[in-house]
Order: structure tokens, then C-alpha cells, then sequence
């Protein structure tokens, strides 16, 4: 402590600075130093011993508490001037609210999202047209790993969004997983007027009801909505795939309607469009080509 007073006493003598104002200016650099270097030192120890996604919220967690006490201690030692900062603020406070608005209200709103939670960490949401997922929250604004197209069954872009926070409160938030994380997805099928229609609506069960995918989320998707029950009314007659008709035109609509995980609806519209064209080459289901024949 000697040397550092030493050189505080030398730096004030040389620049003709105040010595508190200097030994206050040096306190805060090794405060702000030293908690950078835990943070980083946090990281590499949790990604070393932690994988997945608790790594990310154990992260979260300690970045939270380390930047607690580094303001503790800044506020420690800005103690004897806070009282005159204040009240230059008092002056300029009209100045500054008026410069500084955004800032608050994102700050403001960043505390609403963490306490209300209209969206979480990983969900999938779109705003402004922009769909995609959570990939970090802080209290100035969120980011979003942006899908393909606005559909919510989309795939990653690569592109991240970031968003102010205050969006919350100027545009609606379309949740695709709040409360629970399975979505209805459809998929239509078209069928000749004159086919076997019972044949083909249980060709089609078939499939549907034998991809694993599919199979236990009906019983997940229960259980999620009883823990709701209580928060949301939602309630749902039908759980399982079902498969409704309807006739247009020259032809049969055939649309069959399963809980999906969002994010993998994609790759499960591809398995049942590989299944339903094998089950067409062995005549097991009769698609509609828009052609008829001529008498």
C-alpha cells in the first residue's frame, strides 16, 4: 500500500490532479480488472467441469452475483462523492432523463421480462415478423437466433437479432412455446374423388402414429396442461393425430393434424412426405396429379 500511495502522491504532484481523485480513478481500474478477470476465469471453469445448457444458466448465475458485488464495492468507494453527484444530477436531471430515456425504459423493461417472463431463454418467438429463439437476455434487450422464413417451423439462419427491450411493450410478442413447448402442425395430402378414402385415411394413421417422434407427446402435452390449469385456461378435446377431409373441386383434401415440437416439425414433415410416397409406389395410398383422363 506504501508504494501505491507513493505513486498516487508522484502522479498528483506531476499532472497537479487532486491525490483523492487519482487514488479514486486507480481503486476503481483494479476493481473493475480484477472482476473482469474472475468472470473469465468463472467461464473457463464452468465450460471445463459443465455441459449443455446448464452451463449457460450456471454462467448467468455467477456473472449475475459478480457484477452484484463489483457494484458494491465501486459504490463503496464512490461513497464520499455519490452525495455530490447527486446533486449535480438534481441539476441536469431534466437533461439527462430526456437524453437517457431509452436507456431507462429498456432497463425498466428488462426487469419486467425477467419477472413476468413473457418469453425465456431457448423459446421461440416472433415480433415485427422476425421469428426465431431466445438466445440471451440482459437488461437492455434480448437476442434472437433467427429461422428461415416466418413460419414457426422454420430453421437457423446463423442470423442473431437483437432487440431493445422496451419492445415488449410497443409490439406484440407471439409466443410459439409459452406454457408448453408442443404446437399443432398440419400437413394436407391430396386424394383422387373417386380412391378408397377409408384405405387411405388409415394408411395415413399408420404412418403418423408409427414415427417415434410423434408417439409420446399427446401424454407430455397432457401433463403440461394440467401444471397450467391452474395459471391458463387452455384445454384441447383431441391429443392424438387426427385426420380431417374435405372436397375441393376435382379432388379430396386429406389434412392431418399432430402435436409437434416446433423445432423439429420440419425433419418430421419430411419423414411422413418420404412414408406417403413409398405407400403410393406399393399402391397403398392414392395421390392426387391433377390429371384426369379423357372419356
Amino acid at each position: 500500500m506504501q508504494y501505491f500511495d507513493k505513486f498516487y502522491t508522484y502522479l498528483s504532484e506531476l499532472t497537479t490532479i487532486d491525490k483523492s481523485y487519482i487514488t479514486l480513478v486507480f481503486s476503481t481500474l483494479i476493481i473493475l480488472l480484477f472482476f473482469t478477470f474472475l468472470k473469465k476465469i468463472g467461464r473457463r471453469a464452468i465450460r471445463k467441469k459443465i455441459e449443455g445448457r446448464k452451463e449457460y444458466f450456471i454462467n448467468q448465475a455467477i456473472q449475475i452475483i459478480l457484477n452484484i458485488l463489483e457494484v458494491i464495492f465501486l459504490l463503496y468507494i464512490w461513497s464520499e462523492y455519490i452525495q455530490n453527484i447527486m446533486t449535480l444530477i438534481s441539476v441536469t436531471s431534466a437533461a439527462m432523463t430526456i437524453a437517457l430515456r431509452e436507456l431507462i425504459l429498456n432497463f425498466f423493461c428488462g426487469i419486467y421480462i425477467k419477472m413476468k417472463r413473457p418469453f425465456q431463454i431457448e423459446e421461440r418467438i416472433e415480433i415485427k415478423g422476425i421469428c426465431g429463439d431466445v438466445i440471451n437476455i440482459t437488461l437492455l434487450n434480448f437476442e434472437v437466433l433467427e429461422i428461415s422464413n416466418k413460419e414457426e417451423h422454420g430453421q437457423s439462419t446463423g442470423v442473431i437479432v437483437t432487440f431493445p427491450n422496451s419492445i415488449v411493450f410497443s409490439e406484440p410478442v407471439r409466443n410459439i412455446n409459452k406454457g408448453f413447448k408442443y404446437v399443432w402442425d398440419e400437413l394436407m395430402v391430396k386424394v383422387p374423388l373417386d380412391c378408397d378414402l377409408v384405405k387411405n385415411k388409415q394408411e395415413l394413421y399408420r404412418i403418423v402414429n408409427n414415427i417415434e417422434i410423434i408417439k409420446n407427446i399427446p401424454k407430455k402435452m397432457k401433463a403440461q396442461l394440467n401444471e397450467l390449469d391452474t395459471q391458463n385456461r387452455i384445454y384441447f378435446n383431441k391429443y392424438d393425430p387426427t385426420v380431417y377431409t374435405k372436397i375441393v373441386d376435382d379432388h379430396i383434401e386429406l389434412t392431418i393434424r399432430y402435436l409437434m415440437h416446433p423445432k423439429k416439425a420440419r425433419y418430421v414433415e419430411s419423414v411422413i412426405w418420404n412414408k406417403i410416397l413409398e405407400g403410393y409406389k406399393n399402391n397403398k395410398i392414392d395421390l392426387f396429379t391433377g390429371t384426369t383422363e379423357e372419356s
